[in-house]
């Protein structure tokens, strides 16, 4: 009797040695530790710019920092601002901020001032966009000069992977995030080595950059939200239905996301389409409130320490109103990100589930919300799992929303991105 030899297995990718990766470490513990520094730096300087546009200056005046005149005079003004950064500014603050994502090409390193200048007056002047898309830019640009001057025998891709890690790690203050970023990344590549080996270098990037921006006191995504005790069959029901439904509304942001921006597009010059789109803003945040204003992870927070504090049409109407001012911001040219006010849209609709229903507990409406959301704007899984998860410390809850990423995936896989080609038709 014979016995046919069973087909090989795939070859196992050989491990790199040492003597290979520890050459990396300090290149990626320098490009960690700027990248930390310079998102910190243009955080703290939009803080204190913020407090003067927002607090100081109303106060002088003796009008209500956040009353509808305000919000409305400060969000076209911020578009006026930014306006004349975008047109007079030396390769106009770079490009179209609808079609940039999280990984990012390096800009020449003229572009960078703009850039940053837009940046902290956008997050001083209340736009709903997060800091991460032009940080990232930033930080890629300048590792890949100092790499290509300091380092030119290293490949250039090394450096934009080191700074897109260590500026996430600071980001998100945990290396993890950039750990399955640039895992999710690799995925579709062809890699030399083991996983592990290939992580080495970013993993050391993010970690410092994560450390960093820790030890100088930067807030972090942990919300202090009550940890969910042992899981009962109504809280997987629940975190099916409210990540899914979450999916939803994000998808429909995506998909408004083309048409509103062809119609800045007709303005044509920064000088019109943002000036306008802050005006939009601003009647947005009078409709809305303050709390959606700005890139939202601060907001996040207020609502969570008080998740009965609204009304489940209050909830759904920030929910509303902040995804619309994300699309607005997004398609008029503020430069900015969509991860933060993303968090804001599914925390805000997780916790409208939970005033209509009080007995989903508000630290499970609210992640699955975050979910669902970031699923459908940012189409990287680990990234809104992480995030979702890293809101509400509590170990329950990852099993909760693995299950209920299930069905939110098969909502917005194959479809429609909420970033756009150059041409303005959608990245799928």
């Amino acid at each position: 009797m014979t016995h046919e030899a069973a087909p090989p297995g795939p070859a196992k990718a050989r491990a790199t040695p040492a003597r290979t990766l520890l050459p990396l470490f300090l290149p990626a513990v320098v490009v960690g530790a700027v990248s930390s520094l310079l998102f910190i730096g243009v955080s703290k300087l939009a803080d204190e710019l913020k407090d003067v546009l927002w607090t100081d200056l109303p106060d002088a005046l003796g009008i209500g920092g956040y009353s509808s005149l305000w919000m409305i005079v400060m969000l076209t003004t911020t578009g006026i601002l930014v306006g004349l950064v975008v047109w007079k500014a030396p390769g106009h603050a770079g490009p179209d901020p609808a079609t940039v994502g999280l990984q990012a090409k390096p800009l020449p390193l003229f572009i960078l001032p703009g850039l940053l200048v837009a940046t902290v007056l956008m997050l001083a002047g209340g736009p709903s966009l997060g800091p991460e898309n032009p940080i990232i830019a930033t930080n890629v640009a300048l590792a890949f000069w100092a790499g290509r001057r300091f380092a030119p025998s290293a490949p250039g891709e090394l450096w934009l992977v080191l700074a897109e890690a260590g500026t996430i790690g600071a980001l998100f203050g945990t290396p993890v995030a950039a750990a399955l970023v640039v895992s999710e990344a690799l995925a579709g590549r062809q890699i030399k080595g083991q996983l592990w080996d290939n992580l080495f270098g970013p993993l050391t990037a993010a970690a410092v950059g994560s450390i960093i921006t820790s030890l100088l006191g930067h807030a972090s995504f942990d919300l202090g939200l009550p940890p969910l005790g042992s899981p009962g069959w109504s809280d997987v029901l629940a975190a099916l239905v409210i990540a899914s439904a979450a999916a939803v509304l994000g998808m429909a942001g995506v998909h408004a996301l083309p048409y509103v921006h062809k119609v800045f597009a007709f303005l044509r010059h920064p000088m019109a389409a943002l000036p306008v789109g802050g005006l939009v803003l601003g009647l947005l945040g009078c409709l809305g409130g303050p709390l959606t204003l700005f890139k939202g992870l601060d907001q996040v927070a207020e609502i969570a320490r008080n998740p009965d504090g609204w009304s489940a049409g209050r909830f759904a109407l920030m929910s509303v109103v902040k995804l619309a001012a994300l699309i607005v911001a997004t398609s008029c040219g503020f430069r900015g990100g969509r991860i933060f006010p993303s968090v804001f849209v599914g925390a805000s609709f997780g916790l409208c589930a939970h005033a209509l229903v009080p007995s989903v507990p508000p630290s499970l409406g609210l992640a699955a919300g975050v979910l669902g959301t970031l699923l459908a704007v940012t189409r990287q899984g680990w990234v809104s799992l992480f995030t979702a998860a890293a809101l509400v410390s509590s170990p329950t809850i990852i099993a909760l929303l693995c299950i209920a990423s299930l069905p939110a995936w098969l909502l917005v896989t194959g479809r429609p991105q909420m970033q756009l080609h150059e041409d303005g038709s959608q990245i799928r």
